[in-house]
Formats: structure tokens, sequence, C-alpha cells
């Protein structure tokens, strides 16, 4: 099975705001590595300020990387030509967090679907209709919701538009970033079982980004854990979620509802990195 990403001793860090003698140096992501199989699924798991957002922006393009490279297809994104980052960025596309954020709200979501077919100049105006339509279908919405605006719609409903939108080009690489994380629950189990649904239909490439091991162990072939910007843990989902041999990994698997009870409190020295 071949590797369609890789993550190579990628390192980020960011300066906080504020005058200049109170600025200091935040490590977003350390000598990271990590691999993506095509057809695959790799779910980035941390707490808020671990880096993996950080992580998937790199892996978009979005923000670039202070040393190590981003992969794709045997290519280093950030020496891509113009020509070549168009391309990409129709082959990587992403779900992020809020559906409303995302979509224009003065668009009818039929026509936030259609703005990568149109942007990309795929298919003649009457097959873009149709793609779009077909989107719909395949996501679970009703064609006539087209004309509606993102305002009228429920947040599960704008976040399979944007799972739509995201699909519309074909792309290779999908990279979801907290995509349930603002639904209710009940509603959280539907875009999940949508996102297996689209993995067993499409084979489509993804990182799943989220902080619940519970959620990611539904949709992910493998896991890796990031602490402080550095890669603690990584493996099958099935040996993370089983046996796994982090200290922080057994914190995040112990705040899952209805898991065992939690593990007596670990020193602070154990949760600092694991070798890789």
């Amino acid at each position: 099975m071949s590797d369609l990403l890789r993550i190579e001793h990628v390192s980020k860090t960011f300066s906080t705001g504020g005058p200049p003698w109170r600025r200091r140096r935040v490590d977003a992501l350390d000598d990271v590595t990590l691999t993506v199989s095509a057809g695959r699924t790799l779910g980035l798991v941390g707490e808020s300020g671990s880096g993996k957002s950080t992580l998937g922006r790199c892996v978009l393009g979005l923000t670039g990387v202070d040393s190590g490279q981003v992969v794709f297809e045997g290519r280093d994104i950030q020496s891509l030509s113009r020509v070549e980052r168009a391309t990409f960025r129709r082959r990587v596309q992403p779900v992020f967090q809020d559906p409303y954020g995302s979509l224009d709200p003065r668009w009818p979501i039929g026509r936030s679907v259609r703005e990568s077919l149109d942007s990309f100049r795929i298919g003649a105006s009457a097959d873009r209709d149709k793609r779009v339509l077909d989107l719909f279908d395949r996501v679970g919405l009703k064609s006539s919701y087209a004309g509606r605006m993102p305002s009228q719609l429920s947040g599960g409903q704008r976040q399979r538009v944007a799972i739509a939108a995201a699909l519309a080009s074909e792309p290779e690489l999908i990279i979801a970033d907290e995509p349930v994380s603002a639904l209710d629950v009940s509603v959280q189990a539907q875009v999940l079982n949508l996102f297996m649904d689209l993995q067993a239909d499409l084979g489509v490439t993804s990182i799943f980004i989220t902080h619940d091991l519970g959620v990611v162990e539904h949709v992910s072939d493998e896991i890796a854990v990031l602490y402080h910007g550095v890669v603690v843990e990584k493996g099958d989902v099935d040996q993370v979620m089983q046996a796994p041999v982090h200290a922080y990994t057994r914190t995040l698997l112990d705040a899952i509802p209805g898991a065992d009870p939690p593990s007596p409190p670990q020193a602070p020295e154990q949760l600092i990195r694991a070798d890789n």
C-alpha cells in the first residue's frame, strides 16, 4: 500500500502577541513524522493546544513549516509551482469545524457546493448542475435544498453541505478538522456514519482531527496522538485503543464517557514525550 502523504520531521513555532519584551516562542509542532496510505483514514487526536489543527493547516498548505517537509504524492508541497499548487488545492480539500463559518452566508448552498467546480472549470455548466444534485443525494440532502441559505439549515445539514463541497472536486485527500465537535451527540453519529459510508464508497484518503478518542475510533484505520506538538503514540486503531502505551493516551481514553474508571493520576514527567 503506497503512501499518499508523508509528513517528515515537521516543526512549527509561533510567537505570542504583545510588545517584544513579552513575546515568547510556542512550539506548535516538534519534529512530527507521519504517513498516510492511499485509501486509509488517520485519526489525529489531542487536546486543545496539542498542535493537531496546526498540522492540518500545514498539510493543506495554509500554514508554512519552519523545518521538515509535507510530501504529497512524492512532491514537497512547499516547492510546488503556481499551476501545481492550484492542482494540489483541487486534490486536497478541507472540512472545518464550523460549517456555518465555512459557507458563504450570502450564497444558496447549491452555489457553495458548485464553487470549486466553477473555480477549477470541471465539466460543462449543465454537468456541474447535475454534479451538485448528485452530491446532495450522496450526503443525504434533498435536491430541493439547493436554493436554501445556510441560515435556514441545522448544524448537521450545514456540515453535510460542507462535506459535499469538499467532495465536489473529487479530491484524493480530505482534512477533516473537528468536523463533529460543534454538533449534538445524535447528529454527530449521523455525520460520522456519513464519513464512514463515503470512505467505503469512494475510498478517499482522510485525516480526521479530533480531541475525542471515542469519536476517532469509529472512523479511523490508524491513530496518532499529539501532546504539546509531539507525536507520543501512533499505531493501528485497535492497538492504540486496546493497549495504549503512553500515559497521555490512557488519559484521553479515561475521558471517554462510559469508559473504564480512570487510572491512578500520573506524575507530570510521565506525560512527557515517548520514544517513537
